[in-house]
């Protein structure tokens, strides 16, 4: 059909141009990792390394100069370690770890101060290291199991620590009536008593580690609504309205 004089033929609208890729500043101290990693995001995954560095020191320089949409950050590195730069860090770009360091204190620690992510060597694919990084690039958390591991580790072993701080000393335990009182609790876990399901037990822990729904949404491979279904019937178990409150009664200290 010819066009009327004065007219465009009506046709497809051009195609939509393609996301420019992500720009990633990778600091590790390990020459075979940084070109290990260098190679894997850099092979059309949407992504590109612009900067490497060998010390915190350097990676704050480079993410200066730079600007990248996200850093992957080390733990261990010589001079100025992941964990001292990552403060100077994360106003610059989010940062993610990647680290074969799944301690428990560092995850806690680096999460703390603001990563974005946790992620252990060994326990991600290339799809899912890709995924990662355009999640921590738009404000989703991800941690990888052994990281959550640990974070659940330490918050058992704190709650356990203080639960026996909290029992009498030994000359107060010595009257056969306040030994009996103390039977009971010694028994079984204090914790029984709010009947939390395990995913509730975990999902609790995650909440008096600090963590955001993001982040456990992220941790448990669930969505953030199923986070907030999981912290209404918490809450309601533990009589809480708050996140301090139910951290307070779940910990012991309430």
């Amino acid at each position: 059909m010819r066009s009327l004089p004065g007219t465009s033929r009506p046709g497809f609208p051009p195609p939509a141009p393609a996301a420019p890729p992500l720009r990633l500043l990778i600091a590790d101290d390990n020459p075979v990792v940084r070109a290990g990693l260098t190679a894997l995001l850099s092979d059309g995954a949407g992504t590109t390394v612009v900067a490497e560095a060998r010390d915190g020191r350097e990676a704050y320089e480079a993410a200066l100069r730079h600007r990248p949409d996200v850093i992957l950050l080390d733990v261990r590195m010589p001079g100025v370690d992941g964990i001292s730069a990552l403060p100077h860090l994360v106003p610059l770009a989010p940062v993610m770890m990647l680290t074969y360091s799944h301690e428990t204190e560092t995850v806690r620690e680096a999460l703390r101060l603001g990563a974005g992510g946790y992620l252990v060597h060994g326990e991600f694919t290339t799809e899912q290291l890709v995924r990662a990084v355009r999640d921590v690039r738009e404000g989703r958390p991800q941690v990888t199991p052994g990281a959550t591991r640990a974070l659940l580790t330490a918050l058992r072993s704190d709650a356990s620590a203080h639960s026996d701080s909290n029992f009498l000393d030994a000359s107060a335990i010595s009257e056969p009536s306040t030994l009996s009182r103390l039977q009971s609790p010694m028994g079984q876990s204090f914790r029984s008593r709010f009947r939390l399901s395990e995913r509730e037990a975990e999902i609790m822990d995650l909440i008096a580690s600090g963590m955001t729904n993001q982040q456990i949404a992220a941790a448990c491979f669930i969505t953030e609504k199923t986070v907030k279904n999981h912290i209404n019937r918490i809450f309601a178990k533990l009589h809480s309205t708050t996140r301090s409150q139910a951290t307070a009664k779940w910990l012991g200290v309430a």
